[in-house]
Formats: structure tokens, C-alpha cells, sequence
């Protein structure tokens, strides 16, 4: 897929304030700094799409942009949530949930894990919530650039193996990293595969 246009649409604080359409939604989710603006704006070739902080958090809305006027990338607030107050961070979850459960457009979701680290309980248990609510999602390993290619291998054998405990199939999973470009022509593929698949239902 080639991205010809990506616009900002809106910020959401709740889904009821989504966009009214019916083009298909691609939500991106992850733990605080795993690298979520920067792998949106590298899958849109605009550095400035999503703003990227050195402060984990940033991201409190549910923010819609449009691609090739065609469907939507949703980005949204990220879990583990950094320096929150308790009633932030039932609001976030609220939110996130809020939109996951509730919103028909909603056709995949992306869940963001850091390629560097061992898997964490926060991820495992996100994906196990969406496995148990039937929500359609792949993974999206980031930061890849930062190990070398056998430890990538290493880390994502790791990783499948924790996954196939509660499993019976490792889901769908990208390798990227948003300084190389690696993995992005992988995931727009994906994301046009299943477009092609609902204009022929």
C-alpha cells in the first residue's frame, strides 16, 4: 500500500465523540514508551502525524487520522501509564476500553511490544483480554533496530514461546523498527489485505 495522504481528523475523550463513518478503524496500542508515535508517523512517511515526547503518556484521547481518505488509523492512550493519579488511570482504561468493546468500526487492533525486553505481564495480559473478548489483533514488535537480527530472532522465539502457554497459535506479528522503516511495507500490506477483504463482503 502506498500512503498518499494522511490527515489528523480529531481527538476523542470518548468514543461517543468518534468520527460518524463507517470507513474501518486500525487502532495502534502499547506500554508507555514503546515507540507508538514514531511507528505511526513512520508507517505515514509524516514525521509530525503523531506527536512523539520524551515524556511517556502523552497520548490521553483517542486520536483518529485518515489515510488516502480510505480508513483510519486510531491512536490511542497507552497502558502502564506513566506518573497517573488512580483516577486517571481508571478513566484512561475506561476509555480505551470503552472504545475497543464499543466501537463497530473498530476492524484490528495493533498491540505495540518493546522487541528488548522479555515479555511483560502488562502485555500479556492486554492481548489475553482481547483474545478473550474476540477483538481481531495483531503484534507489532518495535525498537528492532536497537539488537542485532539473532537476537530479535531470540527475543520473538522467547516471546511466542510465553504466548503458546495460553495459546493455541502465535497471532499475527510484525518486526519493525521506526529509525530503519523495517516492517512497515508488512504492515500497510496487512492493513490493505483485510480493507480488500471487507469491500468484498
Amino acid at each position: 500500500m502506498e500512503v498518499k495522504t494522511a490527515e489528523f481528523v480529531l481527538s476523542a475523550p470518548m468514543v461517543s465523540q468518534c468520527p460518524a463513518d463507517t470507513k474501518p478503524e486500525y487502532a495502534f496500542i502499547g506500554r508507555s514508551n514503546v515507540g507508538k508515535s514514531s511507528l505511526i508517523n513512520m508507517l505515514a512517511r509524516n514525521k509530525k502525524l503523531a506527536k512523539t515526547s520524551a515524556t511517556p503518556g502523552k497520548t490521553l484521547l483517542i486520536n483518529h487520522f485518515i489515510i488516502n481518505k480510505e480508513w483510519y488509523l486510531v491512536d490511542l492512550p497507552g497502558y502502564g501509564y506513566a506518573k497517573r493519579s488512580k483516577k486517571e488511570v481508571a478513566r484512561l482504561d475506561q476509555m480505551i476500553r470503552g472504545y475497543i468493546l464499543g466501537r463497530d468500526q473498530l476492524v484490528n487492533v495493533f498491540v505495540l511490544v518493546d522487541i528488548r525486553l522479555e515479555p511483560q505481564a502488562i502485555d500479556l495480559e492486554f492481548i489475553n483480554w482481547l483474545g478473550v473478548s474476540s477483538i481481531p489483533f495483531a503484534i507489532i514488535f518495535t525498537k528492532a533496530d536497537k539488537l542485532s537480527a539473532s537476537k530479535v530472532k531470540t527475543n520473538v522465539a522467547a516471546y511466542e514461546k510465553k504466548m503458546l502457554e495460553t495459546w493455541e497459535e502465535m497471532p499475527p506479528y510484525f518486526i519493525t523498527s521506526s529509525d530503519s522503516k523495517q516492517g512497515r511495507d508488512e504492515v500497510l500490506d496487512y492493513i490493505e489485505q483485510i480493507n480488500k477483504e471487507l469491500s468484498n463482503t
